[in-house]
């Protein structure tokens, strides 16, 4: 005989849970108990179920299996939306598990009762809640499965406090096996076809269940094809950025260049993205449902596939599986389109030159220092922001895994993530990018990293406004300003106030000493970069934004 919570605790060891990420709460008091003997599960005490929610996340990212936080009723619950939503997104696996009223209270709207398929119907791949102690490992594995198929994201789990305190005799469920679909010979060999008659064809890499290995393939098909490869918004990392065969970032504030060999491409091959409205810019670059390229489009969810765009070759698989494939492709004898690569190549080598910006601290020569300093395996996150466009635009992202950022656009990410990061990955250094805004979103939690002792830096992009929505504004209604200003805290203060290093910086070359002293300290260290808001963007100041540029 076991407690609910045993069983829960026993089930997620099954399933290779290591860490749970929680704010504890009265409704899974046993489940917490049942911690207390499991060595195989980190428990980590967050600050806020949003943070836990992100942790769990990004720590889906780079494993791509799921990532569990565990969160009280409903004030727990819609906290932690906000991480749920970024899985759903970002197509990342995770589970969150949610303590809920005792059953005999249900649907009399109890102390803090939610109804959790309302709240995550929309966002979660799967919603349940175990209502006998004896179902608890079945529908765990249930939510691990639904969470790692298909089209990937969140699981929502609810579990009655009564039912994680009583006892039952049962026995744990073996995960569920997730078929891997794969390419077809067919397929391939009618992708080489189409590619070998093509003039101007080009790569999009995109989504989750992304790899190292994968990485490697996609790599190697590039290079024996001589094929221009591009990633999609905030999946840079999903091909070495210094590959001769990379042409740049299909983002936001995308190269013109780039955007032209999108809509102009004979054949696009799309993999793991959606290709939603960043990557087609508002869906003008690809015409929506039927492209004028002929569009391949590999993602592992037939849903996906011709949701907004008719393919003209679909094909279900893995990102991996469809890279592997990829990579034992032979290329023709002779390629038409040498010369297109070699030129988006160049312009994209031309982007990582710094536009010098307003301000004695210039952001862009910021991110080149980084880019330049941090060794290959540097793990970089950043939440969303302007600031995020210069990193997006002058840091080359070496490997897989090496970024973590909400393709969502979620501000407060980089901080719970770079969390998640250290624990996952001890000896590599972690590096958080985030605006003024955007770290206080979740700025609680560098208690939990000075908690953890986890050596991770944090820089802080401090111009004290809102800078997207200031942008818009200004482009929009030029000198009306109002809902953008902020008054921020004293930030090396607020850093060394939680325990953690801090140092401030006025001037561009003072970073890069700020920086080695801060990847030398034992645990977290901020240092926050005093931006002149004229620097609203990697192009434009805020004075010609509003068209009064000298």
């Amino acid at each position: 005989m076991r407690t609910g919570g045993k069983i829960l605790i026993d089930q997620l060891v099954g399933e290779g849970c290591r860490a749970i990420f929680t704010v504890p709460g009265e409704s899974f008091i046993a489940a917490l108990d049942a911690l207390f003997d499991e060595s195989a599960i980190r428990t980590v005490v967050c600050r806020h179920e949003g943070g836990a929610a992100m942790m769990a996340e990004a720590t889906g990212k780079l494993t791509g299996e799921p990532g569990v936080a565990f969160v009280t009723r409903a004030p727990g619950a819609t906290n932690a939306a906000s991480g749920v939503y970024v899985a759903h997104h970002d197509a990342t696996p995770m589970v969150l598990l949610v303590g809920l009223v005792e059953r005999a209270h249900e649907g009399r709207g109890a102390f803090q009762e939610i109804d959790l398929q309302a709240m995550f119907g929309s966002v979660a791949n799967w919603v349940g809640v175990a209502r006998e102690s004896e179902r608890i490992p079945e529908l765990v594995a249930r939510a691990f499965q639904a969470a790692r198929s298909g089209r990937r994201g969140p699981a929502v789990l609810g579990l009655p406090e009564d039912v994680l305190s009583a006892t039952a005799s049962v026995e744990g469920a073996a995960p569920l096996q997730v078929p891997a679909p794969t390419p077809s010979a067919a397929q391939m060999t009618k992708l080489k076809a189409k590619l070998s008659a093509a003039e101007r064809p080009l790569v999009l890499l995109g989504g989750g269940g992304w790899s190292a290995e994968a990485a490697r393939d996609i790599g190697k098909f590039a290079a024996a094809f001589d094929l221009p490869v591009a990633a999609t918004f905030r999946r840079q990392d999903h091909l070495d950025n210094r590959h001769p065969c990379y042409v740049g970032h299909a983002g936001i504030d995308m190269d013109p260049k780039l955007a032209a060999a999108i809509r102009g491409a004979d054949v696009l091959v799309v993999v793991g993205e959606g290709l939603g409205d960043i990557p087609t810019a508002g869906y003008t670059l690809v015409s929506a449902p039927k492209p004028a390229q002929f569009l391949v489009h590999a993602h592992p969810s037939a849903a996906e596939i011709g949701r907004v765009y008719r393919a003209d070759l679909p094909i279900v698989t893995g990102g991996e599986a469809f890279a592997k494939a990829l990579s034992r492709l032979k290329p023709p004898a002779k390629t038409r389109w040498s010369r297109l690569r070699r030129d988006l190549r160049a312009s994209y080598e031309r982007l990582l030159k710094p536009i010098p910006s307003a301000g004695r601290v210039r952001l862009e020569e910021v991110i080149s220092t980084l880019s330049r300093q941090l060794p290959d395996d540097a793990i970089v996150t950043n939440g969303a922001g302007n600031y995020a466009g210069f990193l997006h635009r002058y840091y080359q992202y070496k490997g897989w895994p090496t970024q973590l950022a909400p393709t969502s656009g979620s501000m407060g990410y980089g901080l719970p993530a770079a969390i998640a990061a250290k624990l996952m990955y001890p000896g590599r250094p972690v590096i958080v990018l985030a605006g003024d805004g955007c770290l206080l979103m979740t700025g609680q939690e560098l208690a939990t990293a000075v908690q953890y002792g986890l050596p991770i830096v944090i820089i802080v992009a401090n111009n004290a406004m809102y800078g997207t929505i200031r942008m818009h504004q200004e482009q929009r209604y030029p000198g009306r300003v109002v809902a953008t200003t902020l008054v921020n805290p004293d930030f090396v203060a607020f850093a060394r106030s939680f325990g953690a290093a801090a140092a401030r910086v006025e001037s561009t070359e003072a970073f890069e000493p700020a920086l080695q002293r801060a990847l030398a300290a034992k645990g977290p260290a901020l240092i926050e970069l005093r931006i002149d808001p004229e620097a609203i963007s990697a192009r434009r100041t805020l004075t010609q934004i509003r068209g009064k540029s000298p």
